[in-house]
């Protein structure tokens, strides 16, 4: 570089600093600690009277900077940042939110039904990484919460309390699942999905066992939400859902019963033109007391 020439670019110091850096077609992006900022490389930005602006060429290695609306940045967790083509996905600890940054700006996709979940997350400062990758395969953005042991759900699908991985879907826009591996990089390339664990590389979706990851095997669960008006009790005859093949499942129950309710189990599925049904089946009395 010559030094005489103007190629350095000053942002405000209270947006923190610069703990990433993502070149998206014409413009760099910086990810501060409270803010993101795109920058028009190799080119400036000439405002008309009524306030539009138009790309002129130039000298200057980094033109006009600007922040995106919205008070967010990625903190110090720049090992969250994740990128599919023109979108970019990253976490913002402070605020307690995860953010995507596409063609119409920043948005907060942690507001997605998981707001409260991720901001309590976030809380927790025995996090240590904050890891990010995108699986081109699935459209998913995988983010996990890695506090430093790699152990993986219990065989009951409990979080172990060391690390979790959700998954966001660009194909229903929103979190679909909690996955069991924790992941300590990850990469999508020729339409393959990639992780790292312990520093060696797994091949995703190559496995015909379901939920095995790196060597290890947990149950899978599903959790349904039948009833939005949680103040209002209804009445449920069956359960069905449309598939290939049926469930082998243990059983399926109501998580929570008052004394005014009565608990309900479905023990296995029965197919019928294409669809997998069976009754509710209702305990003998009612419960008193909670059944956890």
């Amino acid at each position: 570089f010559i030094m005489a020439e103007k190629i350095t670019k000053d942002l405000n110091p209270t947006y923190g600093s610069i703990q990433k850096l993502f070149s998206r077609r014409i413009s760099l992006i910086a990810f501060c600690e409270d803010r993101v900022v795109g920058i028009t490389a190799n080119k400036n930005a000439l405002y008309n009277a009524d306030g539009n602006s138009q790309l002129i060429a130039s000298d200057t290695v980094l033109g006009d900077a600007n922040p995106f609306v919205g008070d967010y940045g990625i903190s110090q967790n720049p090992e969250s940042f994740a990128k599919e083509s023109y979108r970019a996905y990253f976490t913002d600890r402070q605020r307690g939110a995860v953010l995507r940054l596409s063609m119409d700006g920043l948005t907060p996709i942690s507001d997605a039904g998981m707001s409260d979940w991720f901001k309590d997350e976030f809380k927790n400062d025995t996090h240590i990484n904050i890891i990010g990758s995108y699986d081109n395969y699935k459209n998913d953005y995988n983010l996990t919460f890695d506090r430093g042991n790699n152990i993986v759900f219990g065989p009951q699908g409990n979080p172990s309390g060391h690390g979790q991985t959700i998954t966001y879907s660009e194909d229903v826009k929103g979190w679909t699942s909690f996955k069991s591996f924790i992941q300590e990089s990850g990469v999508s390339m020729s339409g393959d999905y990639y992780t790292f664990n312990q520093g060696e590389c797994y091949k995703h979706h190559s496995n015909q066992n379901r939920n095995d990851f790196y060597g290890t095997s947990v149950a899978s669960f599903i959790t349904f939400l039948l009833n939005e008006s949680p103040t209002v009790i209804k009445n449920f005859n069956t359960l069905n859902y449309d598939g290939d093949e049926g469930w082998d499942c243990n059983i399926v129950s109501t998580d929570l019963g008052k004394q005014s309710e009565q608990i309900g189990t479905v023990a296995d599925f029965i197919e019928k033109e294409g669809k997998w049904f069976n009754y509710i089946k209702g305990s003998t009395t009612l419960n008193t007391e909670d059944p956890r």
